[in-house]
Order: C-alpha cells, then sequence, then structure tokens
C-alpha cells in the first residue's frame, strides 16, 4: 500500500537520536498505529512497548534482533518483525525511509 486513506497525523515529529531518527504518528479510525519516518546512517538500538513490524520503504539496514548473535541485511521492500517488550539494535547504511506498524 503505497498511500493511506481516513488517517489522522499528527503534526509534531517523534525525534530521537538528536533528530537522526525522526517520524510522524499515523492513526487509524479502527485504532491501528504506525510511524513513518526517516533514519539517517548511524547505529541505533531501539526498545518496543507493543509488537512492531517494521517495512523499509527505501535504503538499507542491518539488524540484530532480540535473542539472535547475527545481524541480518534488510533492503527496500522487505520487512522485519521485533517482539514486544524487547529491543534490537540497527545499523543504517544510508538515509532510510520506514514505515512501522504497532501490533497488539
Amino acid at each position: 500500500m503505497s498511500e493511506f486513506q481516513n488517517v489522522t497525523v499528527t503534526k509534531g515529529a517523534n525525534i530521537y537520536f538528536d533528530g537522526a531518527v525522526t517520524s510522524r504518528t499515523i492513526k487509524f479510525a479502527d485504532g491501528e498505529t504506525k510511524t513513518l519516518g526517516i533514519m539517517q546512517p548511524g547505529e541505533y538500538h531501539f526498545s518496543t512497548g507493543k509488537r512492531e513490524l517494521m517495512e523499509i520503504l527505501s535504503g538499507e539496514v542491518e539488524v540484530q534482533l532480540p535473542g539472535e548473535t547475527q545481524w541480518r541485511r534488510y533492503v527496500s521492500g522487505e520487512s522485519f518483525d521485533v517482539a514486544a517488550n524487547s529491543a534490537f539494535d540497527i545499523k543504517v547504511a544510508n538515509l532510510t525511509d520506514y514505515c512501522c506498524s504497532f501490533i497488539d
């Protein structure tokens, strides 16, 4: 899906790592929440509350998921899941556009 219909967008940005990662929150009528964001090159550590589906819209990242020792590469058009109440590490190779879905 390349666009969302009938949503509410929060104007204020979610800003992480001194502005190297930013996103905007999108809420759907059915209660679903997503964020659309940009990550600049670098290495980051994120914690999760809910389960997350991270879609890489453009760019390239390497991710170390909870309980794993290997890094996995994801590029434009690919996605990965992160368990609720966990954390993951991500290395961003180049400017990366992403969509994060929060799953109950």
